[in-house]
């Protein structure tokens, strides 16, 4: 905890510690049951002092008088310096004192007086005088001693204070003290208590950055993080440090996975016991710093003190008792990763090189940290060293470890040799950078690959690069001309290149929705073959200018290359976004989760927005909501983090999305609010229209109907502005046909279903054989919501037949909804309870409480109890699960968790989430509990 350095009101708010707050009040307030001693009890920075000093104004505010005292380590052998000082305000008052008390306090300050009491009686003359003058200045007005560094106390004082604060019960008299150490004083003495001041949670120390004069970003950021521990005071000296470096994006310590250099104060606090260590133990902790990378060691505590397992006990044993390290399960940890910190950036170069050394000797067996030792220990280019850099970072590449692969890139760039090479190494590095999602590492490489070299390759790879980096933060429109410039200048002569432009300019082109660019797109796509350049960037670049002008095609190529076994982390990433445009949303989930699974994997952190956002997305048309709530909030947050301005905005609209089918509207308010502020909406229509159907739900939800029909129509009002013959699309050329669906029920409901027949109309010139199935399910579901009686029921059961329908449950269950509501109306209530039934299911599963809500009045119109689950036989239900949905259904139903079933069936546990959220709207059950009934029959038949 410490001050932020903004403030919030005109004072500073001290950040994370609310409960502490309220404690430390409570207790200055001498309310009952309280103690008369209250220890603030936490590791040196943790914010003892911050709470203190608060406790201590609050206290002035309300009228107590406060005596402040600090301990000081070079004062603690001074026999009851301490309090002297604590005293001192009431000397003048000693002469109310009986004439032994006031003698022995005087001789106990060092005062010339004659000697009266016998020494075993000093103590308690001493102890009964300072009580007194305590209590009589308590009883003309509350007192509060608060003293910090209580560790440094003298003993003797400290003493005084205990027998005091004993005898004060029901006055009020209160110490409040700060200690790095609990056992300073024996909590088992009456009126004693501890209250403990933890490191601050990842929320809290985000916002302290942020708070600081100059936030740190990027992978700064999150390694400053990681350093700093939760400790407040590290978090604001390595903020500091970091700025002075000029390294609020990127530098050179970061780029090498380093940590940010500590500051001088810092060092003092985390190091101060080092130099008293044995230099046995000191080597020791040096070459576990050294192979720590701010997790815990792989290296056993023999190993790291280079000797016999009985005598690393020996070794360990100091660094244990100076509280530096704790030995556990074979392993050794540090006790905060500062002490690792201090340890390591204390000593000179050449002895961390021979430590580096020695580790890469131990690692012979495990190449990837024998490569980053060894990097570690080299100054001068050496390309053996670089060679073995480049083949850890392919492997931590394959595994989705892209930010780890980029900065192994770059560092092996700087220790090759040859020209050539470092400047194609670190062209790759660059582009796995944007993998990484890092846009400030992105621009620092490629400036330097501008800077070295006029080859054209390397400048057009750089200038792809660049691009990306626009498009990812606030700039896609800039990032748009640079890219379509670049295809039109290599369209004929190098097609691959063109294909690369057009593929880092696709997705800034979907989301602003610039439909010159998209035309200008789709002209030079039209003059590259289907086999020119990497196929991947075909299918992306295709997916994102033109989802339903060259759909067929693109998936097509989609399904063979998914066929394709092996896929790195990197293609399956680019496959994904590009199945999610192209509703192939079971593609998606599956490749998307499965890049999530290997950056956790590597990284052991949240993934990328980019991949989070995108994966968010799927699972929420794919059914998996929960899951979807926690891609979209993570990827929200690591945006914000690293100042991806597309990613933040569109993981925002995710949430927004969840919330409010949820019956969560002021949620949903608020992340839509954070996903639109301060956005030129004309240059961002595909996040338009995504959040526009948002802002619908909301209405409908509050009950304006109007407003709802409104907003919806706003998103198609072009189409009708031109007339409905000129086939002007809507706001978006994509995005917004998701709510052709929606815009038709709001239409019916407040009585315009003419304006939204003319939309449909439009709608379906437009889309004509050029829809995906789930596109074609909203048209028919509009349709039938329009449609006379004799045509109604047609479009419904179209609408719940398309082919893979079950991939988008939710949308099937509004539609089934409507239809069963359809159906009771016209009082055909057998097969209106089928169709309720169905939707309730689903809604229940997904926890879409307000569609749950209103499916279930409509059962009950029905005369069905709320609690039906299903109707018709399981083994009728189980008929409509492919293969691996049922395989897995059947293993749920034995109690099997997700991990359980995926290391039998070698498919990820988020995999198994996904179908099972895909079984449960097909067996008309809401949850895992009642699979077995569901599947009873079928289960023993298998």
């Amino acid at each position: 905890m410490a001050k932020g350095s903004r403030s919030e009101g005109g004072t500073g708010r001290i950040v994370g510690r609310t409960a502490e707050l309220e404690r430390v009040g409570r207790f200055c307030e001498h309310a009952d049951g309280e103690p008369n001693l209250l220890v603030l009890v936490g590791d040196a920075g943790s914010g003892k002092s911050t709470l203190l000093d608060a406790a201590a104004d609050q206290a002035l505010r309300r009228g107590t008088r406060v005596v402040r005292f600090t301990g000081y380590q070079g004062e603690q052998e001074l026999v009851f310096g301490a309090l002297h000082e604590l005293l001192k305000p009431f000397l003048l008052e000693t002469d109310r004192l009986p004439e032994a008390q006031r003698n022995a306090l005087s001789r106990a300050f060092g005062l010339d007086v004659p000697e009266t009491a016998q020494p075993g009686q000093e103590r308690l003359l001493i102890a009964l005088a300072a009580w007194e003058l305590w209590v009589n200045a308590a009883d003309r007005q509350p007192l509060l001693l608060a003293v910090d560094d209580l560790q440094w106390i003298d003993a003797a004082s400290l003493d005084v204070l205990c027998f005091a604060l004993r005898r004060t019960t029901g006055r009020p008299v209160a110490m409040l003290a700060a200690s790095r150490r609990p056992d300073v004083v024996d909590l088992r003495e009456p009126l004693c208590a501890r209250l403990p001041v933890s490191a601050l949670s990842v929320r809290d120390a985000e916002e302290l950055l942020d708070r600081q004069p100059v936030p740190p970003r990027g992978l700064v950021r999150g390694r400053l993080l990681l350093q700093a521990g939760g400790n407040p005071l590290a978090l604001v000296e390595l903020a500091a440090s970091a700025a002075r470096q000029g390294s609020v994006g990127r530098s050179p310590w970061a780029e090498r996975n380093a940590d940010v250099p500590m500051t001088a104060r810092l060092e003092a606090l985390y190091a101060a016991r080092l130099p008293d260590l044995p230099a046995a133990t000191r080597a020791a902790l040096l070459l576990a710093a050294a192979a720590d990378s701010g997790e815990t060691s792989p290296d056993s505590p023999a190993v790291l003190a280079s000797a016999d397992p009985a005598r690393a006990a020996e070794v360990w044993q100091p660094a244990e008792e100076a509280g530096l390290v704790r030995i556990e399960h074979g392993r050794v940890l540090f006790r905060h990763p500062l002490v690792r910190s201090a340890v390591y950036q204390r000593v000179s170069f050449a002895q961390r090189r021979q430590a580096h050394l020695r580790l890469a000797e131990a690692c012979a067996a495990d190449p990837d940290r024998r490569a980053h030792h060894l990097a570690a220990a080299t100054l001068d280019p050496d390309e053996l060293v670089a060679q073995a850099l480049l083949e850890a970072a392919a492997r931590a590449r394959r595994r989705g470890g892209f930010a780890v692969a980029a900065t192994t890139l770059e560092r092996a760039a700087t220790l090759s040799p040859d020209t050539r090479d470092r400047l194609l190494r670190l062209a790759e590095a660059c582009e796995t950078a944007t993998f990484a999602v890092d846009p400030e590492l992105v621009e620092s490489l490629a400036s330097r690959i501008v800077a070295a070299t006029e080859d054209p390759e390397l400048l057009r790879r750089a200038a792809l690069c660049s691009a990306w980096a626009l498009a990812a933060t606030a700039q896609p429109g800039a990032a748009v001309e640079q890219m379509l410039t670049l295809a039109a200048s290599t369209v004929h002569g190098d097609p691959a290149i063109a294909i690369q432009a057009l593929s880092k300019a696709a997705i800034a082109i979907y989301y602003t929705g610039d439909e010159a660019g998209r035309t200008r797109a789709l002209a030079l796509l039209a003059r590259i073959p289907w086999d020119a350049g990497n196929p991947l960037a075909q299918i992306w670049a295709r997916a994102s200018c033109g989802p339903l002008t060259e759909r067929e095609a693109t998936v097509r190529a989609l399904r063979t290359i998914a066929e394709r076994p092996g896929l790195d982390a990197d293609e399956l990433l680019t496959l994904g976004g590009a199945a999610l445009t192209l509703d192939e949303t079971a593609l998606a989930v599956t490749a998307l989760s499965t890049v999530e699974g290997y950056e956790r994997a590597t990284t052991g952190s949240v993934p990328n927005p980019t991949l989070g956002h995108a994966l968010a997305a799927a699972q929420f048309a794919a059914g998996a909501w929960d899951a979807a709530a926690t891609s979209g909030r993570q990827a929200r947050s690591r945006a914000e983090e690293l100042g991806l301005d597309v990613a933040r905005r569109s993981a925002a609209y995710v949430c927004a999305l969840v919330h409010v089918h949820r019956g969560e509207v002021a949620e949903s308010r608020a992340c839509l609010q954070a996903a639109l502020a301060d956005q030129d909406l004309s240059r961002a229509r595909g996040l338009d229209a995504r959040c526009r159907a948002v802002r619908a739900a909301i209405a409908a939800a509050e009950g304006e109907y109007v407003l709802e029909y409104e907003i919806l129509f706003g998103l198609f009002a072009p189409m009708l502005d031109h007339g409905a013959d000129t086939g002007t699309g809507p706001l978006h050329f994509h995005a917004a046909y998701y709510a052709l669906g929606d815009l038709a029920a709001a239409g019916a409901r407040v009585g315009e279903t003419a304006q939204a027949r003319s939309i449909l109309s439009a709608a379906r010139r437009i889309l004509a054989g050029q829809a995906s199935a789930r596109l074609e399910a909203q048209l028919e579901r509009a349709e039938a919501l329009l449609s006379a009686d004799a045509e109604a029921e047609r479009h419904f059961q179209a609408a719940l037949g398309v082919p893979g329908a079950p991939t988008w449950p939710f949308e099937q269950a509004v539609t089934a909804l409507e239809y069963g509501e359809w159906l009771r109306r016209r009082r055909r209530t057998i097969d209106a309870k089928a169709q309720l039934i169905r939707a309730a299911a689903t809604f229940e599963q997904l926890g879409a409480r307000p569609w749950s809500a209103r499916a279930t009045a409509e059962l009950r119109a029905c005369g069905v109890a709320a609690s039906s689950p299903t109707e018709g036989t399981p083994v009728e239900a189980a008929t409509q699960l492919t293969p691996q949905q049922l395989q897995i259904a059947r293993l749920a139903a034995t109690g099997l968790t997700n991990r359980q079933i995926g290391e039998q069936l070698f498919i990820s546990p988020r995999t198994v989430s996904f179908h099972l959220y895909q079984a449960y709207p097909k067996l008309g059950v809401a949850s895992r509990s009642q699979l077995r009934d569901a599947l009873g029959p079928v289960d023993r038949a298998g």
